[in-house]
Formats: C-alpha cells, structure tokens, sequence
C-alpha cells in the first residue's frame, strides 16, 4: 500500500519564494499548501478538519502582520496533531537567527537562497520519507 501524500505548509510574504519552494517540494511528490504571512498560517492550520494536518511548515521569518518566529511560537501551543516540523527558511544569516529560530520552536534553519537538493533533502528527512531522501541525496552529490 502506497503512503499517503504528505502536506506541507510554505509561510513566506514573496510570491516567488512561495511558488520556488511549492514547485521543489512540488516536485518531490508532496503536496503543498501557502500562506503570505504568520496569520493566514495560523488560519490554514486552524481551518483543518479534525482528522487533517501539515506533516511539515516551511517557514520565513520576516513577514507583515506576524513573522515567522511568532508564528512557530503560536503553532507550539497548539494541540498534537499541529506538531510538524518546522524548517525556517530565510535570508537572515547569523548563528543568533538560527538560534532564535529554534528557541521559537523550529527543527532545523537554511539560508535563502536554499539549494533546490538541499531544501528536498532536509524536507524528506523531516518527513521521514525514505524514498525521497535517497532521491534526494543523489541530487546533493552531483
């Protein structure tokens, strides 16, 4: 029996950040919805029906109305079946970013411009999906 497709949030206030990200992760076989900003996030995930959830957030952290750190902080609190893994995708560089990105409650940070195997990889092994990462670490080593 085949898995089920995994689901997975991007969170970012560029249009081209989110159609780049949903065209990889696209392509690696996952489905994917968007969100511009931390509180349309917040309303996707809430809106859920009661047996539905992303299986991964790919989020940015400098957004209008509530930025990606708020949102993963606010997504903590949440109940069990919103617990994904969260990468944090941004242009901030510094080891203070990354801290405060996993201080708000985020599994793993990348610098935008992420490399498209690089973005997979880290999305396969936070999904678990097995197939995926192989596939993807092939892309890594070329």
């Amino acid at each position: 029996m085949a898995n089920p497709t995994k689901h997975i949030l991007v969170v970012d206030d560029a249009a081209t950040v989110r159609m780049y990200h949903r065209k990889l992760l696209g392509d690696a076989g996952w489905a994917t919805d968007e969100a511009i900003n931390g509180v349309e996030a917040l309303e996707r995930v809430l809106a859920q029906d009661a047996d539905a959830a992303f299986d991964l957030y790919v989020v940015d952290i400098n957004m209008p109305r509530m930025d990606g750190y708020s949102f993963v902080r606010e997504l903590r609190k949440l109940d069990a079946r919103h617990q994904a893994p969260v990468m944090m995708v941004s242009t901030e560089a510094r080891s203070q970013d990354a801290s405060s990105a996993f201080d708000a409650g985020a599994n793993c940070y990348l610098v935008k411009p992420a490399r498209p195997a690089e973005l997979v990889l880290t999305a396969a092994l936070l999904l678990g999906d097995a197939q995926a990462t192989l596939k993807a670490a092939e892309g890594v080593r070329a």
